[in-house]
C-alpha cells in the first residue's frame, strides 16, 4: 500500500474484495465475511470496503428463468448482514444486491453502509445491458436517477457495471460532487475458444479499464472499480458459461494506477488522497470550459 499523504482532508483506506461466487449465498457472505476481517486485520486503518456486482449470488443472467426473481426477496436480510458486517469493523462498505422494489419490479442495486452499519443509500444500475449471456432486461428495471451517496468518507458516485461504459453517467455524479467513482463489476469471457480469441479478450479488458480512466481523467476524480472473478457455468447448459476476470483497479484523480489485481481471489489495497482533484482542477479546468449551452443535442437519440 502506498504511503498516505498529509492534505487537508483525511485520505481513503480502501480494500476491493474480490472473489468469486462459493456456491450459495450464504457460504458467499461467509466468504465475505472471511475476507473482510484479514483486510482490517492487515490494515487497521481501512475505511472503505467495495464488493463486486451482485457478488452473493451465481451471475444467473446467463440465461433467463424467472425463479430466479425469488432471491430478491432477500434483499433485506441481505442488506442486515452487510449492515452488521459494517459495523463490527468500522468500515463504510459498498455492495451489490438483487432488489425487489414491489412485485414486478426488480434492481440490480448498489448498497452503502456506514461505519455504524446504517444504510446510507441505494443507488439503482441506471444501463441494462441485454446480450448473450448477459440477459439482464429479463431481470432488472433501470434505476431512475444519478445520486452520489454522503459517507464519513466522502460522497461516493457509485454506479454499476455496465454504467462504466457511459461517460455521461460519470459526469452526472461529478457534476453533483461526488469525490469518487465506484463501480461494482461483473465483467468476463466467453469460454468458448471458437468465440473469442486471446487477443480479443484481452482488447475487451484493456477497453473495460480505458474507458474508466478516461472517466478519472475527464473529471478529475478518482475511480474504484470492483471485479467478480472465476469460472461460472450456464444452468441452462446452453452455453459454456463464462470466465470472470477480476482485474479490479483504483485510479487517482487523474488517471493514474494506484493499485491493479490480477484474474485470481484478491484483497487489493489503495490509498486515495482526496485533496488530489482539487489540484488537478485548477490546472486542468476542465468543468470551467464547458459549453454546456452546445450540449443540447445530447438529450436525443440519434442527431439527424
Amino acid at each position: 500500500m502506498q504511503d498516505f499523504k498529509t492534505g487537508t482532508r483525511p485520505p481513503i483506506c480502501v480494500a476491493i474484495l474480490q472473489h468469486g461466487y462459493q456456491g450459495s449465498a450464504q457460504a458467499t457472505l461467509e466468504h465475505t465475511t472471511k475476507l473482510l476481517a484479514q483486510a482490517k486485520e492487515r490494515h487497521p486503518q481501512l475505511n472503505l470496503v467495495v464488493l463486486p456486482e451482485l457478488h452473493p449470488y451465481p451471475y444467473f443472467c446467463q440465461h433467463e428463468d424467472p425463479r430466479y426473481f425469488a432471491w430478491a426477496k432477500d434483499f433485506k436480510a441481505q442488506c442486515n448482514f452487510l449492515s452488521a458486517l459494517a459495523k463490527a469493523h468500522e468500515v463504510v462498505l459498498v455492495g451489490s444486491l438483487f432488489e425487489e422494489r414491489m412485485v414486478g419490479v426488480y434492481h440490480n442495486s448498489a448498497v452503502v453502509f456506514e461505519k455504524d452499519g446504517k444504510l446510507l443509500g441505494v443507488q439503482r444500475k441506471m444501463h441494462i445491458p441485454d446480450d448473450p449471456r448477459f440477459y439482464e432486461k429479463f431481470y432488472f428495471t433501470p434505476g431512475d436517477k444519478y445520486a452520489p451517496i454522503a459517507s464519513s468518507v466522502g460522497n461516493l458516485g457509485v454506479l454499476v457495471c455496465w454504467d462504466q461504459w457511459y461517460p455521461e453517467a460519470a459526469r452526472l455524479m461529478a457534476l453533483q460532487k461526488a469525490d469518487i467513482l465506484i463501480y461494482p463489476s461483473a465483467i468476463g469471457w466467453f469460454c468458448d475458444e471458437e468465440s473469442e480469441d486471446l487477443e480479443e479478450k484481452a482488447l475487451q479488458r484493456q477497453a473495460w479499464m480505458g474507458v474508466q480512466r478516461g472517466h478519472s481523467i475527464a473529471n478529475t476524480i478518482p475511480v474504484i472499480a470492483s471485479n467478480r472473478v472465476g469460472f461460472e457455468s450456464d444452468p441452462s447448459g446452453k452455453t459454456s458459461g463464462l470466465e470472470f476476470f477480476g482485474s479490479s483497479f483504483v485510479f487517482g484523480a487523474f488517471g493514474k494506477e494506484l493499485a491493479q489485481a490480477g484474474f485470481e481471489e484478491e484483497i487489493l489495497y489503495a490509498c486515495i488522497d482526496l485533496d488530489e482533484s482539487a489540484r488537478v482542477r485548477q490546472m486542468w479546468p476542465f468543468f470551467r470550459d464547458r459549453r454546456i449551452d452546445t450540449y443540447k443535442p445530447l438529450i436525443r437519440r440519434v442527431v439527424d
